[in-house]
């Protein structure tokens, strides 16, 4: 149960990290002015907050290792 639960969870900061990529590489991001209840519009935009935060974070560790360069 608790296995399961931890793999939902890496998959969806996965994927918020996923969309934060999309964010940071192409400007389009989901339209959360779309949702109308105003409390799952803060809960998705606080989700795709912590997508920044991991994929800041991804970019930092990837950025320190000696196996990834930067290709301007």
């Amino acid at each position: 149960m608790f296995g399961r639960l931890f793999h939902l969870g890496v998959d969806a900061l996965i994927i918020s990290a996923f969309l934060a990529g999309i964010r940071r590489s192409t400007g389009l991001t989901p339209a959360l002015s779309q949702v109308p209840n105003k409390d799952i519009r803060q809960l998705l935009r606080s989700y795709l907050e912590v997508g920044e935060y991991a994929f800041d974070f991804a970019v930092v560790v990837f950025g320190r290792s000696s196996s990834f360069e930067r290709k301007h």
